[in-house]
């Protein structure tokens, strides 16, 4: 009985394909088989036309709604457009009419035969039919399905903590952010605080902000801190947020305890290096008497450009947050000043555009991108450092290696 089903079922199929094709055929072939006639059924409408505009003036002359001569008048410019009609028309024999042999060759045997001929290479004519409650039966690597059947497993099941827990992650790698923020407080709520949910929780926070550590954000992250003091993720966080509410220092020394506890072999020490040197510090690993380190102060060498000196380090401590953020915003501007002249600086337009994109300014952020471009090239490795970058902090690259 089954395989009697399938046959049907494959019978149907192709026949729906033949009867398509025919219909498409017969769309595309209608306006060649037409030829010739549907010129002649224009004239002949126009020629009827003029002929009952004839008959309307005898009636208005007959009723007195125009004079003879208006009548003589028009009735000499109706008879000229019908006239001029009617030498348009084709002789008595006419001529037989012309077919398009090659086009209708190509419609009717060509097109079909190519589509048949794609569909048996690329489709699969054997597998059956698998409708949505198939697929969320057996979803194989389809993450639209899995999400689905997680989605409906959860409606009819709201309090499956380990169903949030799951689904959490691959709403925010799939980019639907608020959805993974109901998600990961419902996870927390159900299974109860951890240190994966807290820490997806805050940047999931953090994506609906644009990348800003909000105050929220920095809870959530001091309560994953409770639950493991060492955790990279959070202590990385929260030093950034020290960074964009105008505290260079503080970040500074949150950075370098990061990246003494980090091993040396961390994926994200070199991240960790570039913030503490944009915030005055030393690279962790960097030899001191270096070219390029500063020996008075962990800043780096204060003649590079947009390295703040002992003295500003020293002064930012005893500012307020909004003379704070304006030393930073002057020591962004210098930097900018400096590598306009002195472009050769492939980290100071690392400093630059990182500097920018912490303040917010995503134009000029991506002005200095494009400029630090124009001196270190994509096709080269620091330019397409310089393109990752920009990715990362989401500033726009369309353009920017024009």
């Amino acid at each position: 009985m089954t395989a009697r089903f399938t046959y049907l079922g494959d019978m149907l199929f192709w026949i729906l394909v033949a009867v398509m094709t025919a219909a498409l055929a017969v769309i595309l072939l209608y306006p060649l088989l037409r030829g010739a006639k549907a010129a002649e059924n224009i004239r002949a409408g126009e020629a009827a036309v003029y002929r009952d505009q004839l008959r309307e003036l005898d009636r208005d002359l007959n009723g007195g709604l125009i004079t003879p001569e208006e009548a003589d008048y028009a009735r000499a410019e109706i008879g000229r457009r019908l006239i001029a009609v009617s030498a348009d028309e084709p002789a008595e024999t006419a001529k037989p009419p012309r077919h398009h042999r090659f086009t209708e060759a190509v419609v009717l045997l060509v097109l079909p035969v190519l589509g048949l001929c794609l569909y048996l290479t690329t489709g699969r004519p054997d597998l059956p039919s698998q409708p949505l409650e198939a697929r969320l039966e057996n979803p194989g690597n389809d993450v639209a399905v899995l999400i689905t059947k997680a989605e409906r497993h959860l409606a009819e099941k709201p309090d499956d903590g380990k169903g949030w827990d799951v689904l959490a992650p691959i709403y925010f790698r799939t980019m639907r952010v608020n959805d993974a923020q109901v998600a990961y407080r419902n996870a927390i709520r159900l299974l109860g605080p951890s240190p994966v949910r807290l820490d997806g929780l805050a940047e999931t926070l953090m994506a609906v902000s644009d990348g800003v550590v909000t105050e929220e954000a920095r809870q959530v992250l001091e309560q994953s801190l409770t639950l493991e003091p060492d955790n990279p993720r959070a202590r990385f966080y929260i030093a950034l947020s020290m960074e964009q509410a105008g505290r260079p220092n503080e970040a500074r020394q949150a950075f370098e305890a990061l990246a003494k506890q980090s091993p040396a072999d961390a994926p994200w020490l070199p991240l960790v290096n570039e913030h503490i040197a944009m915030n005055g510090g030393t690279k962790s690993g960097a030899d001191p008497a270096a070219p390029g380190a500063n020996p008075a102060a962990p800043g780096g060498d204060p003649a590079a450009p947009g390295n703040p000196t002992q003295q500003d380090v020293a002064a930012a401590e005893t500012m307020s947050a909004g003379d704070r953020q304006q030393m930073i915003r002057g020591m962004v501007e210098s930097l900018d000043a400096k590598l306009s002249e002195e472009p050769n600086n492939f980290e100071g337009w690392v400093r630059l555009v990182r500097s920018y994109a912490v303040l917010n300014d995503k134009d000029r952020a991506a002005g200095a991108l494009k400029r630090g471009l124009a001196a270190f090239p994509p096709p080269g490795e620091q330019g397409r450092q310089l393109l990752a970058l920009a990715r990362e902090l989401g500033i726009a690259t369309e353009g920017a290696t024009q």
